[in-house]
């Protein structure tokens, strides 16, 4: 859980344009879903792993492991990356209401 009792308020001030605080913001979310994203990928090799080793030992190609665990990992990663698309788009469009018409 954040503790934010400590950070002071996001308030435009003349020196600090809020499109420049936001885009922060943003490129912040976007940089903390994808290191989300590589922990996903990394616990989804290590349960890959894990199988592989398993199968190893049991020496049968009679045994089936049904994974119940990469589904969880893989919708997990689908809503992230879906997360990640929107915040790029909010991004995007931030930048691009900057601009002279």
């Amino acid at each position: 859980m954040l503790n934010l009792a400590g950070t002071p308020p996001l308030i435009a001030t003349l020196e600090t344009d809020s499109r420049q605080l936001i885009a922060t913001d943003l490129r912040s979310l976007i940089a903390r879903i994808e290191i989300s994203m590589r922990l996903i990928d990394a616990a989804m090799e290590r349960e890959d792993m894990a199988q592989e080793d398993d199968s190893a030992v049991v020496g049968s190609t009679d045994i089936f492991v049904l994974d119940d665990v990469t589904p969880r990992y893989a919708t997990a990663s689908a809503a992230l990356n879906a997360c990640r698309a929107g915040l790029g788009h909010a991004l995007q469009g931030l930048s691009e209401s900057g601009s002279p018409a």
